[in-house]
């Protein structure tokens, strides 16, 4: 039982690290020109990507929570979460142009933990 819950978050855990992934490539392919066409990310989106993806490996929250943005604790350095910020701000709309399901599976999913996080206010207000 322990092991299959493991593999339900391992799992977890690399669809969001895609997600951030192709948010950063169509990121930095629409901001960065870069000089040989075969790169999918500039050097300081790369840096970036790589980090988040650590982030992402070492957080003890991932079976409670969806996506970072509803995480209680933020663990980004500064710098690092203003780009991110960026990114998200700039390839979240266009999402649903470049990755539809992935854009859709999203926003579901954003919208159920919205509901359950309401759910658990108004059952501590009760």
């Amino acid at each position: 039982m322990k092991e299959k819950k493991i593999e339900v978050i391992d799992r977890k855990r690399k669809k969001e690290e895609r997600v951030v992934e192709e948010m950063i490539v169509l990121y930095c392919r629409k901001n960065h020109p870069k000089k040989d066409s075969r790169q999918r990310l500039c050097p300081v989106c790369q840096k970036l990507r790589d980090y988040a993806v650590a982030r992402s490996e070492h957080c003890p929250f991932m079976e409670q929570k969806t996506f970072c943005a509803n995480c209680k604790v933020h663990c980004y350095k500064p710098e690092m979460r203003e780009q991110i910020r960026k990114v998200m701000k700039f390839s979240g709309p266009r999402m649903l142009f470049y990755h539809p399901g992935m854009a859709l599976w999203h926003v579901v999913c954003s919208l159920r933990e919205k509901n359950k996080m309401k759910a658990k206010e108004k059952d501590t207000n009760t």
